[in-house]
């Protein structure tokens, strides 16, 4: 059994993330850590936990995590690179589901979320958390970044495009939206039923801080630098991400539909679908699967166009089940323990 700790689980990412162990048969969730919270019950805060989870959040000084066998970390931004040096020191393996370490460049780092890092000699170790292009060195990681939402749906809808290298790299495009639980469980005004119902905008067209996790990772799929143009929005439901991906083919391409399906052929959580689908968020609502269809347009409105469709969860593909799915890798599970139940619908 596998001793687990969880720092700052009072977020939506945090309870998604003690919903999926709480049915992973190999686990024992040990301590849940919140400042705020401390003393209260897991179950008070979160009731779809009664019977499932028996602990009170504690502070992280009171839990001893150096005991655990791997610490989750379901922080803000910039809270789990001053823990994480002395957990890894004690030989417990990390978890973190925050951006402190998706990205290599500590100053790139420090340019996009306005401090420096407090460790930038571990950002070279850290092994990004996305299976499907890093299983082996996941399955040796002692210290793993989990990816964001958006770039978990973006990589894998041009990952099979970029590898055999069959579109113009300086011109893709990335057309995201995601629903309101991707902005947290924290108070904000653009997060109120009133203000998020009924509405569709785009946000941070400027820069959003997923943009150097998305370039850095399809950069590494591509093996050269890419031009990607990356547009956000949001959407009045509460989970799920659709990825509308455009790209230029640089000649005439073969059979689209067969090259994701070998890509993906022996991936668990990737489900190429039949040509002509259009994937919807609510068949992967609290499911760990990506689905995508690919679509070539025809030459009459768009020749040479190509153009992916990709959904995911933001919370458990897009967060705490690709976590999951890492942490069975790490410690030597099956991949999909704990992960195998189907979407919820309706």
């Amino acid at each position: 059994m596998i001793r687990v700790g969880i720092v700052g689980a009072t977020g939506y990412t945090g309870v998604e993330l003690l919903r999926l162990l709480a049915g992973h048969p190999e686990t024992e969730v040990v301590a849940i850590t919140s400042r705020q919270e401390a003393g209260q019950r897991v179950d008070a805060m979160f009731p779809n936990l009664r019977g499932h989870v028996e602990l009170e959040f504690t502070t992280p000084a009171e839990a001893d995590l150096t005991a655990c066998d791997a610490v989750f970390f379901a922080t803000p931004h910039a809270a789990a690179m001053h823990m994480v040096p002395q957990l890894l020191e004690a030989g417990v393996r990390v978890i973190d589901l925050s951006a402190d370490f998706r990205l290599k460049d500590a100053e790139v780092w420090a340019q996009w979320y306005g401090e420096s890092h407090a460790c930038p000699e571990l950002l070279p170790e850290a092994v990004y958390g996305l299976p499907e292009m890093s299983r082996e060195a996941i399955r040796e990681a002692r210290l793993l970044a989990c990816p964001g939402c958006y770039p978990t749906a973006i990589q894998l809808g041009f990952l099979p495009l970029l590898e055999a290298g069959l579109v113009d790299t300086s011109r893709l495009i990335a057309d995201a939206k995601s629903g309101i639980s991707g902005a947290g469980r924290s108070l904000k005004v653009g997060s109120l039923l009133g203000e998020a119902a009924d509405n569709f905008k785009a946000y941070a067209i400027g820069g959003h801080r997923h943009v150097p996790e998305i370039r850095q990772q399809l950069n590494a799929a591509a093996g050269e630098a890419v031009g990607v143009t990356f547009i956000p929005h949001l959407v009045p439901m509460i989970r799920g991400i659709e990825a509308t991906l455009y790209a230029e083919l640089k000649e005439v391409a073969g059979d689209l539909q067969t090259l994701f399906e070998q890509r993906y052929a022996n991936e668990p959580f990737v489900d190429v679908m039949p040509p002509g689908s259009h994937p919807e968020t609510r068949s992967v609502r609290g499911n760990n699967t990506c689905r995508i269809a690919v679509h070539t347009l025809p030459a009459d409105l768009a020749p040479g166009r190509v153009v992916v469709s990709s959904v995911v969860d933001n919370l458990t593909k897009g967060a705490a089940g690709q976590a999951v799915q890492c942490f069975n890798l790490m410690f030597g599970f099956d991949e999909t323990l704990a992960l195998q139940s189907p979407a919820l619908l309706p």
